[in-house]
């Protein structure tokens, strides 16, 4: 029986304890004169979650444990000279003895200890299973019939379930936090061994960009220099944010201010649907038909524009990201009290007076923070600037040419056949540390503003 069938098991086992525990409530409800602590539906819960939870818990250890088990009982019948093996060996040895042990073919003539092994490997899983199954289902069964008989007018049952599910809650909000600091020591482990390579002024102050692939000599490493890489990042955003600032706020202001209620209910909808867009086909939609447009502008006035550039891969994830400005900042301009519109225009100020002189000094601390969070979305875009910006590492200030980014050069130096123990592999490692820590102080003083600056209204 794998994994999946278990659990759905498992669930179905819980629905069925939910509807004892319900109408056990129900009937010790109706035979006694006072009245019940909890609601009927808390007292099925609580002995669903009885039923489950044990058994859950069961389940995840023994998968856990379970291989480290097995394996170490497999390899005391191997040979003495098996012991030395890496991790890498470990993992195919164990591979082959489990294709020997459920029949699929293997490479060569199976050893006679490698038939034995694989022997003992699937008598151990065989047993670990009915194991597993038996012990899952004595806890649900057990827990399903205390939890059951322990129902009184006077358990406390809402109190119990809402414990479990603030644990739940505090578990799911500990796995987001704990993802996000492995994500970082992760990348910081790795920018650590790269930086043993090259040093860190050459990184963060260095003009050229032109890694070798090369593994001899420190010489041969190349330029890892920071800057040209970055400058494309900012400039490209730069250029987004021209096109999505004022598009977006003029839309959100429009929105908000002067749009009757029926075009607003169907045009808000219709600008979001561009942040639903894939940017794979914002790359494309880029590449095929606006770098040939500004080229062939730039041809009409005499300009140069080459089809794949900064300006190219601005403008297109600046469309890209009007929806981020224009929803945030139509959310917050419509969360001013009316009470301050009705004032202005009673003191004879017009409407856009009001828009200008009332309603945006008093959104504008969460309209900067819109800002600056979309500042970071484009910062951080990826295919469009692949397929747009030309991919060219050269540190200039012409906006028609092509440049580079840093997560396009994190593309570049993590595809193909690469060494990850190189300084060529591993500099996308601290590229994308330089990257996280941008994007993350963006998001702090996004945050600051709005939190320091943001009015409270009754």
């Amino acid at each position: 029986m794998d994994n999946m069938t278990l659990i759905v098991l498992l669930l179905i086992l819980m629905g069925v304890a939910y509807q004892l525990g319900l109408t056990r409530s129900r009937a010790v409800a109706s035979n006694t004169t006072g009245r019940m602590n909890s609601r009927p539906g808390y007292y099925g819960w609580l002995v669903a979650l009885w039923c489950g939870l044990p058994a859950l818990l069961v389940f995840v250890l023994w998968t856990l444990l379970e291989p480290a088990v097995i394996r170490s009982v497999v390899f005391s019948q191997l040979p003495p000279e098996m012991s030395n093996l890496s991790s890498q060996q470990v993992g195919n040895l164990m591979q082959r003895l489990g294709d020997i042990a459920s029949g699929y073919g293997v490479s060569g003539e199976p050893a006679p200890y490698e038939v034995a092994a694989a022997e003992t490997l699937a008598r151990l899983r065989g047993i670990g299973e009915l194991a597993k199954i038996a012990v899952m289902a004595s806890l649900a069964l057990a827990g399903l019939f205390i939890a059951r008989g322990r129902i009184r007018p006077q358990l406390r049952a809402r109190n119990h379930v809402e414990k479990v599910i603030n644990a739940g809650l505090l578990l799911c909000s500990g796995v987001a936090i704990l993802t996000t600091v492995g994500i970082v020591f992760s990348m910081f482990g790795e920018a650590m061994r790269f930086f043993s390579f090259v040093n860190p002024l050459d990184f963060f102050f260095g003009l050229n960009w032109n890694p070798r692939f090369s593994s001899t000599g420190h010489s041969s490493y190349g330029d890892f220099g920071l800057l040209p890489l970055l400058w494309g990042t900012l400039m490209i955003s730069i250029i987004a944010l021209l096109v999505a600032v004022p598009v977006g706020l003029m839309t959100a202001i429009y929105m908000s201010e002067y749009a009757p209620s029926w075009l607003r209910s169907f045009a808000k909808p219709v600008i979001e649907v561009l942040a639903g867009i894939p940017t794979i086909v914002y790359g494309v939609f880029a590449l095929m038909v606006v770098g040939p447009f500004f080229s062939n502008l730039g041809d009409l006035v005499g300009i140069q524009i080459r089809s794949t550039s900064a300006l190219t891969a601005g403008f297109v994830m600046g469309v890209m990201i009007i929806p981020f400005v224009s929803s945030l900042s139509d959310d917050i301009i419509s969360q001013v009290p009316q009470s301050l519109r009705d004032g202005s225009l009673g003191m004879g100020a017009t409407k856009s007076e009001t828009i200008r002189q009332v309603v945006l000094p008093a959104a504008l601390p969460g309209i900067v923070g819109a800002f600056l969070l979309a500042a970071s979305r484009a910062i951080g875009e990826t295919m469009i600037v692949v397929l747009a910006a030309g991919n060219s590492p050269v540190l200039h200030a012409n906006p028609f040419e092509a440049v580079s980014t840093v997560t396009v050069t994190i593309v570049n130096q993590l595809t193909g056949d690469t060494d990850f123990a190189s300084p060529q592999s591993l500099v996308a490692f601290a590229l994308g540390l330089t990257l996280f820590v941008i994007t993350l102080g963006l998001n702090v003083v996004a945050l600051y503003i709005v939190r320091k600056y943001r009015e409270q209204y009754d």
